[in-house]
């Protein structure tokens, strides 16, 4: 899977643009500010139909605009050419694959997977647990669509249930409604969270261990109060879910809002033994954050049999020499885009061929 082209009509402060994409590397050289990153969001909705930078689709829109549009053509594995359009406006999204309608933005999930590594993303360690969830979460969308839907429906029963706590809202009777719609739902995202975890720590640890040349060992474990062990049923497991949500519903109550569940869970990572989220190094920390999203590539290669699109946004400057090898020569077979200021020399030999871009605010140059 690769971008073959890309056009913008009102995208963020692009007024109108059309790329011809290289097959393997893209480089959008520029100041900031100048409309390097608004390009990788723009191929990012592609694959996930929404930003990675914000939950309000109108900021896609244009200073003094009424509508947004963003075009991709994606060639597929076998050669076939996809078409995905989406036009943002004051009423709302509109997403066409091939000239089709979707209803859901669910249906846009497969076409193309994306990966985008940020300097946030080498932060994802040390940051709070949301970004750690989020980063799970991200990922596990392009891979099941199912749990796209499932988190959709989690996080609206939960900021009702919430709402209700706010108001102060006592009726057990109501609140059972919720629960019950909530232990479905969380159950079955927790569960798949930790499969999941299983998977990207295999992977990561390998990567890792490279990394490091050997001399650390990468653990990752998904941290929630909620059983998942394989043994116990779905019907139990949301069973005891519901008494869980019994026995705290005083103290939400008191707080105002759900003082648990997957919203609430997060990733412990460990070096050796040691919990790094405390107690690793800058290096550590860093390391153990690349070694997370060069699994995601390798994940969704095991998972669909599929090539994910990398998303580079001004990251490798923020990586040393040896962790800039590493990325580059385990990303050889994937198309990359990469945004920077500047590249420096030793960087730029380690870099496979392609096209160079020079991007100067809101306008493109080759």
């Amino acid at each position: 899977m690769i971008f073959k082209r890309i056009q913008l009509e009102n995208f963020r402060n692009y007024g109108s643009l059309s790329l011809d994409l290289d097959e393997k590397l893209n480089l959008f050289l520029g100041e900031n500010a100048q409309g390097k990153t608004n390009l990788l969001e723009s191929l990012f909705i592609m694959g996930m139909g929404k930003s990675f930078r914000t939950n309000n689709d109108k900021e896609m829109i244009g200073f003094g605009g009424e509508r947004a549009r963003a075009e991709a053509v994606i060639l597929d594995d076998g050669g076939r050419e996809v078409c995905v359009d989406i036009t943002y406006s004051k009423e709302g999204k509109l997403i066409r694959v091939d000239g089709i309608k979707l209803d859901r933005t669910i249906d846009l999930l497969e076409n193309v997977y994306v990966v985008i590594f940020s300097p946030d993303d080498l932060k994802i360690i040390k940051d709070g647990p949301d970004n750690r969830r989020r980063f799970l979460d991200r990922e596990l969308c392009q891979i099941k669509p199912v749990y796209y839907s499932d988190l959709g429906s989690y996080k609206k029963v939960l900021k009702q249930r919430n709402m209700l706590l706010r108001q102060n809202c006592s009726d057990r009777d109501l609140f059972d409604v919720f629960d019950e719609s909530l232990a479905d739902y969380g159950t079955r995202i927790v569960v798949e969270r930790t499969a999941f975890v299983k998977r990207i720590e295999e992977i990561s640890k390998r990567i890792h261990s490279d990394i490091s040349g050997g001399r650390e060992v990468l653990s990752v474990s998904y941290e929630t109060k909620i059983d998942t062990d394989p043994s116990v049923s779905a019907a139990d497991r949301k069973e005891a879910y519901k008494e869980l949500l019994k026995k705290s519903f005083d103290s939400d109550l008191q707080k105002g809002y759900t003082g648990f569940g997957p919203h609430k869970d997060d990733l412990r990572l460990e070096i050796d033994g040691v919990d790094i989220r405390l107690y690793g190094s800058q290096g550590q920390q860093r390391t153990a954050s690349l070694s997370l999203k060069l699994a995601e590539i390798g994940l969704i290669k095991k998972e669909t049999g599929k090539n994910a699109v990398l998303l580079l946004d001004d990251v490798l400057s923020e990586l040393d020499q040896s962790r800039q090898r590493y990325l580059i020569e385990a990303m050889s077979d994937v198309q990359i885009f990469l945004t920077a200021t500047g590249i420096e020399e030793p960087l730029q030999r380690m870099l496979p061929a392609g096209k160079s871009f020079f991007v100067s605010g809101g306008n493109v140059l080759t």
